[in-house]
């Protein structure tokens, strides 16, 4: 049976290849879902030409490593690239004074004890005869990036650029930074694109206070920073990257600052704060492109940092951010001082911007008490700004309760231990990071009426498998009309190809929603499956065996009333078709779906619609890309017989594509409905502690 399952995929696939056109199905092309790479080694002719330990980390070796890794891994060779050009200085004074960029300019002609004399007037930075062409460079590269991705010839893309620029003012070098990538960037996506609404994610370890300077009164940037901090201790000390700092005029609840006051912060951290803070303020905000500021100095392992974020946890960002703008979303290098946690880093985020399934996010699920702190207070700064926020008692802003330090840290740099990179057994552990599995496709199990379906290229049809007598009786009990469906031999064959990593994920049709989730449960578990995540969506019947199965997490949203707090632990229950308003989904999947799913850790993620499912289509695709990450990659979508149409946009959302359209308007919940979600989370938080929001 093994052979003819074979036989029939490779037949499958073969058909899809031909429909898609010549290279379709094994190369990626330039167009609207191509991942746009640029680089060139012009930027790394700027290094020190003297001693200063505190500028030394700031070297070219932070690109030819990066660049050498992700060729060896394949990744380069799989992006479009882009030819990289100096900026001009007209763009340059999108954001610098013509006299600040006269004087960079004058640094072509200077002798080393001039550069030395001048880079001695700002705050740790160093300079060298090609420092103006490089950072023109630096510049006019993530502009090629964002004009690609704004004109739809990629769809996104990252630039490795140098020197960094998020930490550069208007008048002034800073933090080994020249001319500010990223906020030139916004500035000519605004002027040259006519874009109204930027998001800024700024997540290198260093408080991007250059980018905020420029945006602070700006309401048509949103920028998000998290930063360690210590309670202004840590580089660069400033009392404007603390939470309360929201921005000034008409830009107040614009500037987003997280700090972290403590180190040693892991992926629940990280993850939290995007769940809980990030993602809700970008949704209502509805970003026509992100701009990544994407300093990976906040990996582990890096010397400036001191965190233990691991590399996938940069995937699982990358795609929490990839449904915002249509995917338009392009990261620029920033920081990273620790050469092969950088390229590491480096690698999976773009990975992840090529489409390939996220690793499962490794550690433990809990967020820690400063962390928590942060959150909280971040909440309560901003929740008199963004309505997806006020939906409850934020709770009491904190003093300080965590952090016992003695305010001597060290400036920038300080601490480095430079480009020789310090191992040990943890440190290996992490940074060894396998190759990314195969592409896999996703499977299809459906009638032959969606053959006529604008498909993924890759997808593979399921020609389907024989029921045994146990699978046929069960499926007999649970729906005797139809003992001998058809459908449900093709929904085990796509599970079993999911579950032996044949396919990474896939959709299944049946006439009996309910009867096929219970069998695709009890298969999961019989082959060998310790957690899985079942969130079902619509008047579905939840046999009760299933949700008091402490393998199964069973999530169901939308269907009959339920008690508000199940007497089940593994059943959470938002009850009433309310719960599937656009609103309350938006809420319930930020605060309650996606932090139960990444503290539960699935193995596979199995979502069943149902009748009456309410969801809109493009709260469907959202959901469907997101929930992709807590179980990397692995996942069944079970739909009626009837939703086909639902296919096609669903099996889109599968293969990475980004969502057809931008989320806004926002439409917040209901009070009601709002005060429901936020009481289920509070009641659950601490056997899922991801739902945690605060310390109180």
């Amino acid at each position: 049976m093994r052979g003819r399952r074979e036989a029939a995929r490779t037949r499958c696939l073969r058909s899809s290849a031909a429909r898609a056109g010549p290279g379709m199905a094994e190369n990626r092309p330039p167009g609207p879902q191509a991942t746009a790479l640029v680089y060139d080694e012009d930027m790394t002719r700027v290094r020190l030409l003297w001693d200063d330990p505190e500028c030394a980390i700031e070297g070219p070796e932070r690109l030819t490593a990066t660049y050498a890794r992700l060729c060896h891994r394949g990744l380069a060779q799989r992006c479009v690239r882009l030819p990289a050009r100096e900026a001009t200085e007209e763009e340059l004074q999108l954001v610098h004074s013509p006299e600040y960029v006269a004087v960079v300019k004058g640094t072509q002609t200077m002798s080393k004890e001039e550069l030395q004399a001048l880079a001695q007037q700002y705050d740790a930075v160093y300079f060298h005869p090609s420092t103006f062409p490089c950072a023109r460079m630096a510049v006019g590269a993530t502009l090629q990036l964002v004009d690609a991705v704004l004109t739809g010839a990629v769809g996104n893309g990252m630039a490795l650029v140098r020197p960094p620029g998020h930490h550069s003012q208007r008048d002034a070098a800073n933090g080994f930074c020249v001319f500010n990538n990223v906020a030139i960037a916004a500035e000519h996506a605004k002027r040259r694109h006519g874009l109204q609404r930027i998001l800024i994610v700024d997540w290198d370890i260093h408080h991007g206070q250059g980018t905020q300077g420029v945006f602070e009164n700006d309401p048509s940037v949103l920028y998000f920073s998290w930063h360690r901090y210590e309670h202004q201790s840590f580089w660069p000390r400033l009392r404007e990257s603390d939470y309360d700092v929201v921005g000034q005029g008409p830009g107040r609840g614009f500037t987003v600052n997280v700090p972290w006051n403590k180190v040693g912060m892991k992926n629940a951290d990280y993850v939290s704060v995007f769940l809980h803070v990030l993602l809700p303020l970008a949704i209502e905000f509805d970003p026509q492109l992100v701009l990544v500021s994407a300093g990976f100095d906040s990996g582990i392992g890096d010397p400036e940092g001191q965190m233990q974020a691991t590399p996938e946890c940069f995937a699982h960002l990358t795609l929490l951010l990839l449904p915002l703008a249509q995917g338009r979303l392009c990261a620029v290098l920033e920081g990273g001082y620790h050469l092969q946690s950088l390229a590491e880093c480096v690698c999976l985020t773009l990975q992840t911007l090529l489409g390939d399934p996220v690793p499962a996010l490794s550690g433990d699920p809990a967020p820690c008490l400063s962390s928590l702190e942060s959150i909280q207070n971040v909440r309560a700064a901003h929740a008199p700004h963004w309505a997806s926020l006020r939906h409850e008692d934020t709770g009491p802003v904190l003093n300080p309760s965590t952090w016992h330090g003695d305010g001597g840290h060290p400036p920038l740099g300080a601490q480095s231990i430079g480009t020789t990179e310090r191992r040990g057994p943890l440190l290996d552990k992490f940074l060894s990071c396998p190759p990314a599995p195969p592409h896999t496709g996703i499977g299809l199990a459906a009638p032959d009426s969606a053959a006529s379906l604008n498909l993924p290229p890759d997808i593979l049809q399921e020609e389907g498998v024989t029921l045994s007598k146990e699978e046929a009786a069960m499926w007999s009990r649970l729906d005797s009309a139809f003992t001998q469906d058809q459908a449900l031999g093709k929904l085990l064959a796509l599970l079993d190809e999911i579950l032996t990593g044949q396919v990474r994920a896939g959709i299944a049709m049946s006439p009996t929603v309910s009867a096929a989730m219970a069998v695709a449960v009890c298969r999961g578990l019989s082959c060998g499956v310790q957690r899985l995540l079942c969130v079902a969506i619509g008047d579905l019947d939840i046999p009760e065996d299933l949700r008091d199965n402490g393998r199964v997490l069973l999530l169901n949203m939308g269907g009959k009333d339920h008690p508000e707090a199940s007497p089940f632990p593994s059943c959470i229950c938002l009850s009433g078709h309310e719960a599937t308003e656009p609103g309350t989904f938006l809420l319930a999947l930020t605060s309650l779906i996606l932090p139960v799913a990444y503290s539960f850790r699935p193995e596979l993620v199995l979502v069943a619609l149902g009748p009456g499912c309410g969801l809109r289509t493009l709260d469907m695709e959202l959901l469907t890309r997101l929930l992709q990450g807590p179980a990397g990659g692995r996942m069944l979508l079970l739909l009626q017989n009837s939703e086909l149409p639902l296919v096609e946009a669903l099996a889109w959302a599968l293969a990475g594509r980004a969502l057809p359209c931008t989320l806004g308007p926002f439409p917040p919940a209901s009070p009601k409905q709002a005060l429901v979600v936020t009481r289920l989370c509070r009641q659950r938080q601490l056997d899922w502690p991801m739902l945690q929001v605060s310390v109180t």
